[in-house]
């Protein structure tokens, strides 16, 4: 009996650890989700913003603006054309690695723009304005280096795959028309064959009429119709076996 109640409540425990475990999981996903979202709300309005100063707005601000608009949208297309190429191109996951390194770059920069933006002294921000231009254009560049890279080589495996695809089809369409190479030649010998049995049959015929009637033949053969099943077919139909006699 004490047996029982301690394999009972062995399970009740057990059951309880796994409800509890079950319960932190189902709300770390559920927070991770929220905080996705709400990454992604925020992102979008920021860059909402952003780009309505950079249309609407003039001077550094507007160019500050503009400069950020560009990193974000360079770097997070990247990101995404990275991440969606590494999952069937393992080879990807070093031009990933490098990306990220790329994005701790971008980061910085994109703080250090977010800061002059609300930087009083216009005139040294306006004099920053192109040592930061070149820092945009450098990291935006590698980043789309990247991006572009990735989407060739994917593009080059789909045409490669096209290629040998195209070349499989060719071969079994080719395979599928066989008859169109082997028909004229067994027409060709069929209608040579034809042309031979007439001649001989004439010559016989001729040799027969010149000896007239052979001895204890009372009277011209009976005529015999053609064995339907004797007639040539296609290539590509089975033929007909011969009946066999015990």
């Amino acid at each position: 009996m004490e047996a029982v109640i301690l394999i009972l409540a062995l399970l009740f425990v057990a059951f309880m650890a796994l409800g509890v475990y079950v319960s932190v999981k189902v709300i770390g996903a559920a927070k991770r989700g929220v905080d996705r979202t709400i990454t992604q709300a925020r992102r979008t309005v920021e860059e909402t913003t952003l780009r309505a100063k950079s249309y609407g707005q003039v001077g550094v601000a507007g160019e500050l603006a503009q400069l950020r608009l560009s990193l974000r949208t360079s770097m997070r297309a990247t990101q995404e054309a990275l991440q969606a190429g590494v999952a069937e191109d393992a080879s990807l996951s070093e031009s990933l690695g490098l990306f990220q390194r790329l994005s701790v770059h971008g980061r910085e920069l994109d703080d250090e723009l977010k800061r002059l933006e609300r930087e009083p002294d216009r005139a040294t921000v306006a004099s920053l304005l192109p040592g930061l231009k070149q820092r945009t254009e450098r990291i935006t560049h590698s980043a789309e280096s990247l991006r572009w890279a990735a989407r060739d080589r994917a593009r080059q495996f789909a045409d490669d795959d096209l290629a040998a695809l195209n070349t499989q089809i060719d071969v079994e369409a080719g395979a599928l028309r066989h008859w169109t190479v082997e028909e004229p030649s067994a027409g060709a010998g069929a209608g040579a064959g034809a042309g031979a049995g007439a001649s001989a049959g004439a010559d016989g015929r001729g040799d027969e009429r010149a000896r007239g009637p052979r001895a204890g033949q009372e009277g011209p053969e009976a005529l015999t119709t053609r064995d339907p099943r004797a007639q040539t077919g296609y290539s590509w139909q089975k033929a007909v076996r011969p009946e066999t006699t015990n």
